[in-house]
């Protein structure tokens, strides 16, 4: 029987190949107290099987091929720290000698709680974590009870996995099998794993929801890793059909590859900034293979997440060092730390010990909580001004709302200015502040704040969210966001136009940005940069290049006067 299953497209490609189904085996965690005389020794079989946890980790990493990306190696390294940290190591012992309860309980209830935290987390890519965390404690988990992981073998190179979910330990050990592509029913487009298979180049469609109930092994599959769709047991038409297509999708990648060291010039010799969006110093391996001239947001928060202490100035800055070295010498923005009621550093409590935000999108976030919290942010503003020392460094203010906290904020950086020139510590006096605009009445007054800001970058998943009044994470209302909404495009129209009138650069660091759907609007509109997933930039640096801007902008002008 034929039928076709859709999810998450979270790397791109087509495969034609057979089905090897991984059976779930389900996690039946027993719960049950303990004498005092075997709290110890409980304490004891934890320990062991962290310890044999830690072990499994490294050996993944030590079958990483020589070859395999940079990336490969940090998402199992990701995992041996979220093991090492006091929230997976101390706090469940802590309950084993407190509560009388069995390790695996304990683990247990400390993977429920640190998931409800990330839940809360209106970052799309930050809630996503959440997955992280329970790959590890799943480990720790089967460990504890004697069980086997999901890897498993018996399958080949031309094989298609069709899993529940993987971990990236999972994925590095099958893509060292050569296995063609995989499919899970669980997991989003911003998980290591997700993130993994595209890294490794490995086509991958999650979000299935039931694949593996509805696919047997052997069952022949067609994967589009693009439009996110598996068809089973096709007709011999239908093969033939895709393909074709993956034979002209092969070629196309060859003829974007080309691109990768030309300019994002239109035909009309209008040149463009295509620049990579990054979480972590270990993502500039992306910006280097795809080409871009830089790294137009650096998202500084990750530093924050899944410690119980933020990380002190000297850490943060050889970060931005690493980052800078690495590029050599091409510019870089690093964005300020936008913790807050949405993102919490430790614990789910607020930094200053507030209680939750009833509406954290709307709450004590971002710049909001850097000023309220100036102990949190000087030492963030001392490491990023310390690496301006070292290359072009830009640093982008998220969240601004009003005029007065952009005036705190310039305040603030004078005065670790001068604390570092007392001091006789080098930076560059002239580093460039910019403000993000996500806040609909900043691009209003877009021409305010311009008099005070050396550039723009237009955060677009925020402005439209705040803009259109829907959380674009609630699947209730996620529908009405809508990045062709005419109020959205007259704002990002009066925040170019503002920064051009002021004579500072105007940049895009949201996924609108990536997207080549609107690549040629946005050219029109006379966006001067744009910022996005490094692999996303070889088709928009396309489109750029076949475009004529003149004809581009009368197009846009023509398209807002209709609005």
């Amino acid at each position: 029987m034929s039928f076709e299953l859709a999810g998450i497209g979270v790397s791109g490609g087509i495969v034609i190949g057979k089905a090897f189904v991984l059976e779930r085996f389900d996690l039946e965690i027993p719960e049950y107290n303990l004498p005092q005389s075997e709290i110890e020794p409980e304490v004891a079989r934890l320990q062991a099987a962290l310890a044999q946890t830690r072990e499994q980790l490294l050996a993944v990493r030590d079958a990483i091929p020589d070859d395999a990306p940079q990336d490969t190696t940090f998402f199992i390294n990701a995992h041996l720290l979220m093991l090492d940290d006091s929230a997976m190591r101390e706090k469940p012992a802590r309950a084993i000698r407190e509560e009388r309860i069995n390790a695996e309980w304990a683990v247990k209830r400390q993977r429920d709680r640190l998931v409800e935290i990330f839940d809360r987390m209106e970052d799309e890519y930050l809630r996503s974590k959440r997955v992280d965390v329970m790959q590890v404690a799943e480990r720790v988990i089967r460990n504890l009870l004697g069980q086997q992981g999901v890897h498993r073998t018996g399958y080949t190179a031309e094989h298609i996995i069709v899993a529940d979910d993987l971990t990236p330990a999972d994925t590095v050990l099958m893509k060292r099998d050569s296995i063609a592509a995989f499919v899970t029913d669980f997991g989003g487009p911003t998980s290591h794993t997700a993130i993994l298979a595209r890294s490794l180049r490995l086509p991958a469609i999650v979000g299935l929801r039931n694949a593996t109930q509805l696919i047997r092994s052997n069952d022949v599959l067609i994967v589009d890793g693009d439009m996110g769709l598996v068809l089973v047991n096709p007709d011999p038409a239908v093969i033939a059909q895709f393909e074709a297509a993956r034979q002209k999708r092969v070629t196309r990648e060859r003829r974007l590859a080309k691109l990768k060291n030309l300019p994002a010039r239109s035909t009309d010799g209008v040149e463009v900034a295509l620049k990579a969006n990054i979480e972590l110093p270990e993502d500039v391996a992306l910006v280097t293979e795809f080409g871009a001239g830089g790294v137009g947001l650096y998202r500084t928060e990750f530093l924050y997440m899944n410690r119980s202490e933020p990380p002190g100035e000297e850490e943060q800055f050889e970060a931005y060092v690493r980052v800078l070295h690495a590029l050599k010498k091409k510019p870089v923005t690093i964005r300020t730390l936008d913790l807050g009621a949405d993102k919490q550093v430790d614990g789910g409590r607020r930094p200053d010990g507030g209680a939750h935000t009833v509406n954290p999108a709307l709450g004590l976030r971002a710049i909001r909580l850097c000023l309220r919290e100036p102990d949190l942010f000087r030492p963030q503003l001392r490491a990023i001004l310390r690496a301006s020392a070292f290359g072009p460094v830009r640093m982008m203010i998220p969240m601004l709302s009003n005029l007065d906290e952009l005036h705190q904020v310039l305040a603030l950086v004078k005065s670790v200015k001068e604390e570092l020139s007392a001091e006789g510590v080098d930076f560059d006096p002239q580093m460039p502040v910019g403000g993000m605009v996500e806040v609909p009445a900043v691009a209003m007054a877009a021409c305010s704040f311009a008099r005070h800001l050396d550039f723009f970058s237009i955060g677009t998943n925020d402005l439209i969210q705040y803009a259109l009044a829907i959380d674009r994470v609630d699947d209730d209302v996620n529908y009405l966001y809508d990045p062709m909404h005419p109020g959205v495009l007259h704002l990002i129209a009066n925040t170019i136009r503002a920064g051009r009138q002021a004579g500072i650069p105007v940049g895009m660091c949201g996924e609108m940005a990536g997207d080549p759907r609107y690549t040629r609007l946005l050219l029109g509109l006379g966006l001067q940069e744009f910022s996005m997933h490094p692999s996303a930039i070889p088709e928009v640096k396309e489109i750029i290049r076949e475009s004529s801007y003149a004809e581009a902008e009368s197009f846009a002008q023509q398209l807002l006067a209709c609005l």
